[in-house]
């Protein structure tokens, strides 16, 4: 019997291996929804993320009406507008694919509760991790806190389910009159910067999309995951996969992911040895475990897993704060990983510790500034990944790096970035430099800086700290919640 089918896109930007939207197409004619949810409850998505969310929309439109489908666009509240969309537009099935933030659960099952009281069916599925947040549990059923036995855990369970292809047509559900003047374009939701444009960075480094996110997988199986295990620490050289914002906006799904490379792999098609694909797997087994930590602490982002950091003595300075997010602090790593951030809405990952770890330790601003400003700044601003990185580099969340590993900056561009390409790439008023100061310009000679055209503290600034003193206070603030 054919029914009238909505299906509600959230997180999962794309027509393959979308399981809700296939059971969608499978029962009868589609009305395909997105709602920009403004409501009070939502933390709204960063100025990065709403660039991406606004190219990705445009794919996935152009993808749907090449099916046959179309998608309407709505903002407001979705416990408002779907049901008033269900009813008006006499909808039997709603479909919907499952996200795993406390305040998305709560409207999700809230939703759920009053649709099926009016008789409508509602059927929700897993498209967004191999894994479901309660699916991996210690021995007594509790949750995992250490990522080691978590991953160990995940993998026993084999490989995830192969991934299904996009419905090969889809009938679309004309919209009623009367919810019409609901519907808005693209344009209207006012996702993308105008006045100032500063997302010119943005549409050079990245093709938003389900395309875009195929492409990209299928270059780094070919040629990006040789040597991947050493490389990917090395900011200076194009050595990961860079699918983390594809990932989340669900433009790919990590069961393709996973099939793909293992395809691949097996007909002799992957660049890169056993230890390349483990070390890429275990990314992915990062992204959920992040996302088992935030399903069983909802307050991630805002509350120290450790509540021993709850008396941590942080030192709040706007003016170093600001430094740092403009990657002016004086240390080239910390500032070349800021100004690629703000240029192209993402950060190397190695450099994501250093920059984070320098913010929380040397300047003792509080993590949670950091993560505020990377939602803001990244367009893989994920609420998991996001919360769960910066309390692992803080010392306060889940198996945590300790607090008294302190990045030094110095150090890490010397071990990671040894001839200075990725500092020039970002800092170019010290390209001049020779490989042995760029990382630590104001140690270099009055003849080196002469030549090169620098001079610290105005062509280029001088040490927001000194970075013995920031690494001792830091221990030193430490010691007074230690004993906690």
């Amino acid at each position: 019997m054919t029914e009238r089918a909505l299906h509600w896109f959230r997180n999962d930007l794309r027509l393959a291996d979308n399981p809700a939207l296939a059971a969608a197409t499978e029962a009868g004619p589609v009305l395909c929804l997105y709602i920009l949810d403004t409501s009070p409850d939502r933390r709204p998505i960063g100025g990065a993320s709403r660039w991406w969310l606004s190219r990705s929309l445009a794919v996935l439109d152009d993808a749907l009406a090449r099916k046959g489908g179309r998608l309407v666009v709505m903002a407001g509240d979705p416990a408002l507008l779907l049901p008033r969309i269900v009813a008006e537009a006499g909808i039997k099935l709603v479909t919907w694919n499952r996200r795993y933030e406390a305040a998305e659960i709560a409207l999700d099952r809230k939703l759920k509760e009053a649709l099926t009281a009016d008789g409508i069916t509602v059927r929700s599925f897993n498209s967004h991790l191999l894994n479901e947040p309660w699916q991996i549990t210690t021995k007594t059923g509790q949750p995992m806190k250490v990522f080691t036995p978590y991953w160990r855990a995940a993998r026993q369970k084999g490989d995830p389910c192969a991934p299904t292809p996009a419905p090969r047509a889809i009938s679309a559900l004309p919209l009623p009159d009367s919810i019409k003047p609901l519907a808005v374009s693209l344009g209207d939701l006012g996702l993308e910067p105008t006045k100032p444009d500063w997302a010119g960075g943005l549409r050079e480094a990245w093709a938003p999309g389900e395309a875009g996110a195929a492409t990209r997988l299928d270059e780094f199986i070919g040629s990006g995951l040789a040597g991947y295990a050493e490389a990917r620490d090395r900011p200076d050289r194009a050595a990961t996969s860079r699918l983390s914002p594809h990932l989340h906006f669900g433009e790919i799904g990590p069961r393709q992911v996973w099939h793909a490379l293992q395809h691949a792999r097996a007909a002799g098609e992957a660049a890169g040895s056993e230890r390349d694909a483990e070390k890429f797997l275990s990314e992915i087994g990062w992204r959920e475990f992040s996302h088992h930590l935030l399903f069983h602490n909802p307050e991630l982002a805002t509350r120290n897993y450790d509540s021993r950091f709850d008396a941590f003595p942080w030192e709040p300075d706007h003016k170093a704060l600001r430094r740092w997010q403009r990657g002016q602090t004086g240390i080239p790593l910390v500032d070349a990983g800021m100004r690629e951030l703000w240029t192209t809405g993402w950060m190397h990952n190695r450099v994501r510790m250093v920059v984070a770890s320098f913010l929380i330790k040397h300047l003792l601003q509080d993590w949670r500034a950091g993560e505020a400003w990377f939602w803001d700044t990244l367009v893989d601003a994920d609420a998991a990944n996001n919360a769960a990185s910066w309390q692992w580099v803080a010392g306060s969340g889940a198996d945590a790096s300790p607090y008294f590993r302190i990045f030094n900056p110095v150090t890490q561009g010397e071990t990671h970035d040894p001839k200075g390409a990725y500092v020039r790439q970002w800092v170019p008023e010290l390209a001049g430099l020779s490989d042995k100061d760029i990382h630590q310009p104001w140690k270099a000679s009055e003849k080196a800086l002469r030549e090169a055209g620098i001079r610290i503290g105005e062509t280029y600034p001088a040490p927001l700290i000194d970075l013995a003193f920031g690494r001792q206070r830091a221990l030193d603030a430490f010691a007074t919640i230690r004993s906690g």
